[in-house]
């Protein structure tokens, strides 16, 4: 939520999550945040900052302040994990949660592009591996909890309806502009955004190999089975093509009153 408590925001992961961070806070001092915004301490309200999480539970709860998510294609979601967690190496330097790429190695038969994530392997059956292990932490939790960063976007919109929350927009990362405008367009923010003049702060950007086929290649009929396991939810909420891993827009608006039925119980 902003500092100045204009409008609030359920961070889905790897939906745009960095770049819509930085434009609130922005919107409220006037300047982008100098680093990752997730390590930002100080000049917005953040649910994990004890002081924030009072405020946040009274502005969702009294619905009176605009409150967005955004979401994105789970086949182009996916990859984006499997690229950034699994085979990149991480701003600290490490590879993501310590022990997990090598528990991939060894359990499922995962490569990742050597030390540095720099050598050339076969992605597509890679990738398909880690589906599989991505499936097992979603629907058995093992051989671990999953992860946020690939655990459905349903469950974690959810959370904010769940708790009395209500969303007053849900827009698209594949047509971002137009959805985020419509946000600005009705908090008034302090400092005036451009969105066209807005970098992209995508913090995953270098840390992994770089995809080297069309996302349609790295799915074939089992794993787009896999995929209907684990996202049915997210391709039907939110409109998504699941016939067709190569068409990454939308098949149609959100329908809010639908999203607040499904996911509110």
């Amino acid at each position: 939520m902003t500092e100045s408590e204009s409008v609030v925001y359920r961070v889905v992961p790897k939906c745009a999550c960095s770049t819509i961070g930085q434009i609130m806070y922005y919107a409220d001092q006037g300047k982008f945040f100098d680093g990752d915004i997730h390590d930002a301490t100080s000049g917005m309200h953040k649910w994990a900052m004890e002081g924030s999480q009072q405020r946040i539970e009274r502005a969702v709860r009294g619905r009176k302040i605009y409150s967005f998510t955004c979401v994105r294609n789970p086949y182009t979601r996916i990859l984006s994990s499997f690229f950034d967690k699994i085979c990149g190496i991480q701003r600290n330097g490490k590879r993501y949660r310590g022990n997990l790429v090598p528990l991939l190695v060894q359990k499922y038969g995962i490569e990742v592009g050597g030390d540095d994530g720099k050598q050339e392997f076969d992605q597509i059956a890679s990738f398909r591996r880690f589906l599989l292990f991505a499936r097992d932490t979603i629907r058995w939790k093992k051989p671990m909890e999953p992860d946020i960063h690939w655990s459905a976007m349903a469950g974690h919109i959810s959370t904010f309806i769940v708790n009395g929350g209500r969303y007053n927009q849900i827009f698209f990362t594949e047509d971002f502009n137009p959805g985020m405008q419509v946000v600005l367009d009705n908090i008034y923010p302090k400092h005036p955004i451009d969105l066209a003049k807005i970098p992209r702060f995508n913090e995953s950007e270098g840390h992994g190999p770089k995809r080297a086929h069309p996302v349609e290649a790295y799915f074939d009929d089992l794993s787009m089975h896999l995929m209907w396991e684990i996202y049915k939810r997210d391709f039907q909420l939110f409109r998504y093509d699941f016939e067709n891993p190569a068409n990454k827009m939308p098949k149609g608006p959100v329908d809010l009153d639908e999203v607040h039925a499904k996911l509110g119980d």
